[in-house]
């Protein structure tokens, strides 16, 4: 159960301590998309969203979207970010984030993933051995799939609030 429990939990992209990231060795930070970083209905980055990235790699933070949704879905994002993408990442399977690590050099102390979902964000980075970053949803409106995934979370949350590992709306660096 301790593989769905994240490193760090925090409100959203913006209030994730980067510095102390920074600090601790982290130099790529893998964000999902969908929910993370736009609503699932947005076709083009936000302006904050956009600050945001742009300030992280002016930290000299290597930064890559990645996602289970398509190359047609992550274009606008790549070019108006401008940053690297993984698209059809199939997370929580190891096969991508290796090919990450792989082409950019990377240990997987060197690395943390930035999500909005257990079941494919942070037990995908925690099987890795990355550093997990569990933020909550930006809208409430999911994909079908996404949905399914969110009932089990549920269940997993609960159990991870009876052993003292996750609480929900309980942040933490």
């Amino acid at each position: 159960m301790d593989i769905f429990a994240p490193d760090i939990y925090q409100q959203s992209i913006f209030t994730i301590n980067y510095r102390a990231l920074k600090k601790s060795g982290i130099k790529c930070l893998l964000f999902d998309l969908d929910n993370t970083l736009a609503p699932i209905n947005a076709s083009v980055p936000g302006i904050k969203e956009k600050e945001l990235l742009e300030g992280l790699k002016e930290m000299g933070f290597k930064v890559i979207i990645m996602s289970n949704s398509g190359k047609t879905r992550l274009e606008p994002f790549k070019e108006g970010f401008n940053v690297d993408t993984a698209f059809l990442s199939r997370k929580p399977l190891k096969k991508k984030y290796q090919k990450i690590m792989n082409v950019y050099n990377f240990k997987d102390i060197e690395i943390a993933a930035i999500g909005d979902q257990i079941l494919t964000d942070v037990f995908g980075a925690n099987r890795m051995g990355f550093t997990s970053i569990l933020v909550n949803p930006i809208s409430r409106e999911d994909f079908i799939w996404t949905k399914f995934n969110r009932m089990i979370e549920r269940m997993i949350m609960k159990k991870l609030a009876k052993k003292g590992l996750f609480t929900k709306g309980e942040y933490h660096d």
